[in-house]
């Protein structure tokens, strides 16, 4: 059965209600009845209207809701809004229409459209969640498609060098099938195909595997969690998870999950930069702006709100399915090594047009003869298809030098190795939001850290409360006089983001909140009786003061009986105890608080201090409501205040927390602890965690106050900023002014930070990291790597992962380096002494494969060790490339040079063996050579070369499959790599000259090399 009523207009909804389950079904009517009603009395005024007034001629109408009453009883019974309805919901929520929702019948009316409960949230069960998302959608955006792997197949093909060698393995086949035929002709192109492919796609397969591990952890990173309200009970959910009706809580630093609307809370405002580019935040409320968009940010107070449209019915779903986030930055390390990699290229290309240039020259000069021994060009008698053979296989010779020379395995090498450490480092509990701080950790030289959860557990507990000047513990609630108990009760229940659930099965209450909040609330509900649901409905909040780190308290105005106004504080103790003139007894008396009053309680946070405790205050004031003060409650009043009480809150160190920072100062790395806490509480932990030493004298200024170090002048504190160890009740502001004060003494430092408010500290730093448990959205997205457990050992971590990238890469480079020049200075030597190059195209390029896919796999992927720590950082100014590094490397190339020049021109007299074995020798010596120093590239200064080894499966394993494939070229692709067979002994002599390498390297380790960098010590250019 359906009435219809239609009235067309641009504002016009269609409301599609069906029956509702029994006990629903009542009220519902009754709504739809009286609505329907309106609409009736609406349109009837308005034909009215027009009759009365015909003569104005065009009039403008008004927009009503158009509303279909479907009532059957079906099995589901559920409030659908039909789509049309639906799509003016989405409409007029992304537009911010406020007359539209006023004429849908507002906010509560789309609640009831959108079966919510405003105080209860949706059902939440299964059935429910699966009817929502099926008509509703689900709270995902369409990602751009991932790049595929042909993708990077085609990206190495537009390498101008691959072109150059695929265009010279094409002529070599065209003119060797026409010279020699199909069956043997093919052999020097195909097998340059062959080893072009193989490079490409070893390369195209790493490439493709790291953009895969990246989307992962960029899904993983998009894993938003939120606060959302489902059949009473609060629920700490993925933002994926998110359905339309949902009720969502929202606090300072969260991110808006879906479009919605306003429901409660005070002082809401929101960040909106993000969608529409306005910077200055915007005030949310019930009347003027309900309006919540996806993405926004919350920067102050605390709200509720309804959903209304998720995913991709949102703006911020429409403008994320449209971005392609191709992460095309190139961090700091990576801009460093194109910078060498092109210096290198440069050399290698020089070398290569020299070699070029001579083979030319000795070819058509008559100076080169072919297998047989036989001169291979005399002029106008040669053929043009063995003039064109020449050519290809010349040109091939030297772009092959360049294909070497270019150590592209550098940004290979940096990709797998920070890939690689990203994903161990999520293991271990640290998330990467950007490449670059991956190896910037590790030049860290200074730490800012917080005390709470980073240092300490975050499981707070009321261990101590004071009302008075007593201190009191056992039995509490029958202690105290009934009007201060319910004072308590207030201060504690309505001054509050947290909340209190209570199960109807009898069990245990469940507290949400702040690790802060959390304590006092289970305190309040456990020991002082407080029934929370009781309490909010018997007072009426008129105004909230959220809490910030600035002014490190909270507060409410509040009214019982509409004639008095209470207003409530809790905060900092000794901030409180300031704004208070009198203070309370147990017995209910108030007595003046007089200096020596204060002095008293001055002493008793001091030693509540001591003993590692948070002190919270708690404290009242109240005025009578008259038709002068209407609005004295909309600024809650300072001073004169009552203290009602004091409450000390444990929070534990963690276990390991002072492992951890002996063994950063070890490494050459300070801590400095920020906080909230007072001074005493704040040097307690910092001598608990390791920061300070118990009888460490504090006159030098090691321990200071933020307010202090705020009122320095510039000089001073940039004088006293490398001093100090602990600096307490700081504010967001104090934290970035340090950060500011380290940087330009030329440290590199890390930050820690949870709040909003730390977040212009978090982007100053040279690495942000922000904590994944108490940190807000809007602190992670301004830190470079989320520590997921808070933990401060998991920092720790982070710096030893961060070395351990830095340090592989410069193995790497080492053993890269040692090949170019090697590969390079045997070539260009042989060409111009012999008119030949001992190494050919295919070895070459196989070469370039053990180089730059298999050796960065080998070298990148090595894991952190102990004696990472045992060394000072790096800093921003050390060169990548140090003279331990040059040491090595210069030692290994020469004695590879000297080994290899001396068996390409006396190979054969030596060993008695033709040209063709003797360049066989040749490529499995420096193959060998190169298997052996990869071996000593993974200990740059340690003699023994081979400690840890068994720790790395993938190293051994790449070694492996190397030797493998090397007996398979040397023995069974003879013409695939133009070798022959080599005996027992031959093997035996090109193991045993590539295995010199492992004593040279120790012995060259006992040369001592000097600090100061070899680029330093040469004389300026004038």
């Amino acid at each position: 059965m359906s009435d219809r009523h239609a009235q067309t207009g641009h504002g016009a909804f269609l409301l599609n209600v069906r029956s509702l389950n029994k006990p629903h079904k009542r009220w519902r009517l009754a709504c739809t009845a009286i609505y329907a009603v309106r609409v009736l009395l609406s349109l009837n005024k308005e034909i009215v209207a027009m009759k009365n007034q015909s003569f104005t001629g065009l009039l403008r109408t008004r927009s009503y809701a158009a509303i279909d009453i479907q009532l059957n009883n079906d099995a589901n019974n559920q409030v659908i809004l039909s789509n049309v309805g639906y799509q003016n919901i989405i409409h007029f929520v992304k537009e911010k229409n406020l007359e539209g929702l006023r004429q849908f019948g507002g906010v509560h009316q789309v609640a009831a459209a959108l079966e919510t409960d405003i105080d209860n949230g949706i059902c939440g069960d299964d059935k429910d969640m699966g009817f929502r998302s099926n008509a509703f959608g689900a709270n995902t955006y369409q990602k751009p498609k991932p790049k595929g792997f042909f993708h990077f197949v085609f990206e190495a093909f537009k390498d101008t060098i691959i072109i150059i060698l695929l265009v010279c393995a094409t002529l070599s086949i065209v003119f060797g099938i026409k010279e020699h035929g199909w069956k043997e002709g093919w052999y020097d192109g195909g097998s340059i195909f062959i080893a072009v492919f193989v490079v490409v796609s070893v390369s195209c397969a790493s490439n493709f595997r790291q953009s895969r591990q990246f989307d992962k952890l960029s899904s993983i990173s998009s894993n938003i969690q939120v606060d959302v309200v489902r059949n009473g009970r609060r629920h700490h959910i993925s933002i994926f998870d998110i359905v339309v009706g949902d009720v969502v809580c929202l606090k300072i630093g969260d991110q808006v999950p879906a479009d919605g609307l306003f429901l409660d809370g005070h002082s809401l405002q929101i960040d909106e930069s993000s969608m529409t580019g306005e910077s200055e935040p915007v005030e949310v409320d019930s009347s003027r702006r309900p309006f919540l968009l996806s993405g926004a940010k919350v920067v102050d107070g605390y709200g509720r709100m309804l959903v209304t449209s998720v995913g991709m019915n949102t703006a911020w779903g429409e403008m994320m399915s449209s971005i392609n986030r191709d992460t095309n930055d190139r961090t700091p390390l990576q801009v460093r090594l194109d910078q060498l990699t092109s210096y290198i290229g440069k050399v290698g290309l020089s070398v290569a047009f020299l070699v070029l240039v001579v083979l030319l020259v000795r070819y058509f000069t008559g100076h080169t003869v072919d297998a047989n021994g036989k001169r291979e060009f005399f002029g106008g008698k040669t053929k043009f298809n063995d003039v064109m053979n020449a050519m290809v296989r010349i040109v091939s010779d030297a772009i092959t030098i360049v294909v070497v020379a270019i150590p592209e395995g550098l940004p290979l090498a940096v990709t797998l190795t920070l890939a690689y450490s990203m994903k161990r480092m999520m293991a271990d509990q640290a998330m990467v939001r950007k490449l670059s701080a991956c190896e910037t950790m590790g030049e860290a030289t200074i730490i800012c850290t917080d005390k709470t959860g980073t240092l300490t557990l975050n499981q707070m507990k009321v261990t101590e409360f004071w009302i008075g000047q007593e201190t009191m513990w056992d039995d509490v609630k029958s202690r105290i006089s009934p009007e201060i108990l319910e004072l308590l009760h207030e201060g504690v229940g309505l001054n509050t983001t947290g909340s209190v659930y209570k199960p109807t099965s009898g069990w245990v209450p469940e507290f949400s909140g702040s690790p802060t909040e959390k304590a006092i609330l289970q305190w309040a509900v456990l020991d002082l009786g407080m029934n929370m649901d009781e309490l909010k409905q018997s007072c009426k909040i008129l105004h909230v003061e959220t809490f910030n780190s600035q002014k490190k308290r909270s507060g409410i105005s509040m009214t019982k009986d509409n004639r008095t106004i209470h207003m409530h504080w809790k905060g900092a103790a000794e901030m409180i105890v300031q704004m208070c003139s009198s203070y309370y007894e147990s017995t209910g008396v108030e007595k003046v608080l007089d200096e020596n009053e204060r002095t008293k309680f001055k002493q008793i946070i001091e030693g509540m201090a001591a003993k590692s405790l948070r002190c919270i205050a708690l404290a009242h004031g109240k005025i009578p409501i008259d038709s002068n003060n209407e609005n004295i409650h909309k600024k809650l009043k300072e001073d004169g205040l009552t203290l009602l009480g004091i409450v000390g809150i444990k929070d534990p160190c963690r276990p390991g927390v002072k492992s951890a920072v002996e063994a950063c100062i070890k490494a050459g790395v300070r801590i400095k602890m920020i906080t909230g806490d007072n001074v005493f509480t704040a040097r307690a932990i910092a001598i608990e965690c390791g920061i300070l030493k118990p009888d460490q004298d504090l006159s030098n200024g090691e321990v200071v106050e933020g307010v202090e170090f705020r009122n320095y002048t510039l000089e001073e504190r940039m004088e006293k900023v490398d001093k100090i160890l602990v600096m307490a009740r700081s504010s967001p502001f104090d934290k970035l002014l340090m950060v500011q004060c380290l940087k330009q003494k030329g440290e590199v430092v890390a930050v820690t930070g949870d709040g909003t408010n730390d977040a212009p500290a978090l982007k100053e730093a040279d690495i942000g990291l922000s904590m994944g448990i108490q940190g807000t959205e809007v602190a992670k997205e301004s830190s470079d790597i989320v520590i997921l457990d808070d933990n401060f050992a998991t920092v720790v971590i982070v710096l030893r992962w961060g070395r351990c990238v830095y340090t592989n890469i410069q193995k790497f480079i080492q053993f890269q380096l040692t090949v170019n020049v090697a590969a390079l200075v045997i070539n260009f030597i042989a060409a111009v002494s012999a008119g030949d190059v001992p190494l050919t195209a295919v070895q070459l390029l196989w070469v370039n494969l053990i180089m730059d896919s298999l050796g960065a796999l080998a070298l990148a992927t090595d894991r952190p060790t102990d004696d990472l720590m045992d060394k000072k950082p790096v800093g921003h100014t050390e060169p990548l490339i140090t003279n331990i590094m040059w040491r090595n490397l210069l030692a290994q190339a020469l004695y590879q040079i000297s080994v290899l020049l001396i068996l390409q021109f006396k190979g054969q007299s030596i060993f008695g063996v033709n040209e063709m074995v003797r360049n066989t020798l040749i490529f499995n010596t420096f193959v060998l050579c190169q298997v052996f120093n990869e071996f000593n590239a993974r200990k740059m200064e340690k003699k023994n070369v081979f400690e840890g080894i068994h720790k790395n499966k993938l190293f051994i394993g790449i070694v492996g499959i190397t030797i493998v494939l090397q007996v398979v070229m040397v023995e069974f692709l003879k013409k695939f790599a133009d070798t022959v067979r080599l005996s027992w002994g031959q093997w035996a002599v090109c193991i045993g000259i590539a295995a010199v390498s492992w004593p040279l390297a120790w012995f060259v380790k006992c040369i001592p090399v000097p600090d100061r960098p070899f680029v330093s010590l040469l004389p300026p250019f004038r």
